[in-house]
């Protein structure tokens, strides 16, 4: 007989993106606007501070050298106790009477495209260390429970045949809900799983209308897994776990009750089967509510929990993914420089850069056209932004009229990166001016690049 064992990561996520039905009842002012409570969240509004906190987590080496003694030798013991089964063929549970050996004519088990256990010829290259520490690190480097997970996961892969699922076309149309995009300060791919998707009452009859629409959107769902997991290394020293990013702006609320299901249900099949894969968890533009109820729930967590799970409200959903993510890989959407199919700009043109603006000064940024004929294309844009800005392009001939490319004007708080460009008809520099006028220091972000005139202009 054996007994599940629920992480507690697992059971944070689930209180995260599934709300029950009591927690409406949270105690906040529901005559509040969105309008004002984004207001009052921008100005440092007593929300539950101890939720707000990012722990610096780290991840732990897969390199078998940094491992202490014990989990040296819990490692060994795994490795023993699996290469006990697969070679005494008793890995897979018995199907009409006989016994199952390995996923392939030789008897090789492989997860995520790594052999567990080396064959003769093969060459080691310590992959399966990696795979195997996953799920040492999800049961505390108990073996026989890692022992356990690791025969459970690999019966349901074998069950579920996941290894023909990313030659499947599961659900096209869930494409915008889950998608993988860049990488982040680490080089861990980044998934973002877009909720508000959901909030099409069509999209969501077409997704949770029914049992069997239900069991397709987990599939979908471990699709996309098995996607973001190609992209990882799973080598010692490599990067081999993903960072995901959850966008809960305009997401069903509690009473979705087949959402909150099927949420649940995709949490505990990723926890149970992908154990140690997902660096961070972020979650972005949270509704004001989702605070009340982690502040109840933060002081139970251990630290190594806690420092996985990072919340922003709307006001601070850029500057939270800068923290992890460069502003060249953060999406248009969220404030970033990234923009889909863009043909100004590629990975290969450099990274961005940044000026601090003090209160009530102004900082200037200076481009320089040493070549006539030439085209200089920039993107800008201030962190909160509530500033005046301009730009104009100035002569190197202090004879020549200064050229306003954009007028001065008072920017919002809630302005998107701007791109603009400009062609020069004499040697001279482009220069983007911004004042704060706020009482708060701004971080200003950009980065350029010039075009050189063709011979055939």
């Amino acid at each position: 007989m054996t007994v599940d064992v629920k992480s507690e990561e697992t059971q944070v996520a689930e209180e995260a993106m599934i709300p029950r039905e009591e927690e409406e009842q949270a105690p906040i002012d529901k005559k509040k606007t969105e309008a004002e409570e984004q207001e009052e969240n921008a100005g440092g509004s007593p929300l539950p501070s101890v939720v707000e906190k990012c722990s610096s987590f780290k991840e732990e080496s897969n390199f078998t050298s940094d491992l202490k003694a014990s989990e040296r030798k819990a490692l060994s013991e795994l490795k023993s106790k699996l290469e006990e089964a697969i070679l005494g063929k008793n890995l897979f549970r018995k199907e009409g009477g006989e016994e199952e050996g390995g996923e392939g004519e030789d008897g090789e088990i492989s997860l995520w495209g790594v052999p567990l256990l080396s064959t003769k010829g093969s060459t080691d290259d310590g992959g399966a260390d990696v795979v195997l520490l996953k799920f040492l690190r999800a049961r505390d480097f108990k073996v026989a429970d890692a022992f356990e997970m690791l025969k459970r996961s690999l019966q349901w892969r074998k069950d579920s045949k996941m290894d023909a699922i990313l030659g499947e076309e599961v659900a096209v149309e869930l494409e915008p809900a889950a998608y993988m995009d860049g990488a982040d300060r680490e080089g861990h791919p980044v998934c973002y799983n877009i909720y508000g998707v959901f909030g099409d009452e069509e999209m969501y009859q077409r997704t949770f209308g029914s049992e069997e629409k239900k069991e397709r959107f987990l599939r979908w769902r471990v699709q996309v897994m098995e996607k973001g997991i190609r992209k990882l290394d799973l080598r010692p020293g490599g990067v081999s776990s993903l960072l995901q990013i959850n966008d809960l702006r305009n997401s069903p609320g509690p009473t979705k009750k087949d959402l909150r299901a099927a949420t649940k249900q995709a949490v505990n099949l990723l926890q149970d089967n992908y154990p140690e894969l997902v660096a961070r968890n972020i979650f972005i533009n949270v509704p004001f509510w989702y605070y009340a109820i982690h502040s109840l729930l933060w002081p139970f967590l251990t630290q190594r929990t806690k420092s996985k799970f990072v919340f922003a409200r709307p006001a601070r959903v850029t500057e939270t993914l800068l923290k992890y993510i460069p502003a060249e890989q953060i999406p248009f959407r969220y404030g970033g420089f990234k923009r889909e199919n863009d043909l100004e700009f590629s990975t290969q043109d450099g990274a961005v850069s940044e000026v601090s603006v003090k209160p009530g000064s102004t900082e200037t940024i200076e481009i320089p056209m040493e070549e006539v004929g030439s085209t200089v294309v920039w993107d800008f844009t201030v962190l909160g932004w509530e500033v005046n800005y301009k730009e104009e392009f100035v002569p190197a001939n202090e004879g020549s009229y200064t050229i306003i490319v954009q007028k001065r004007k008072k920017m919002s708080a809630h302005e998107s990166p701007l791109r603009n460009t400009f062609l020069n008809g004499e040697r001279g520099k482009v220069i983007l001016t911004v004042e704060n006028v706020s009482g708060k220091k701004k971080r200003a972000l950009y980065r350029y690049k010039t075009k050189k005139c063709s011979s055939s202009d």
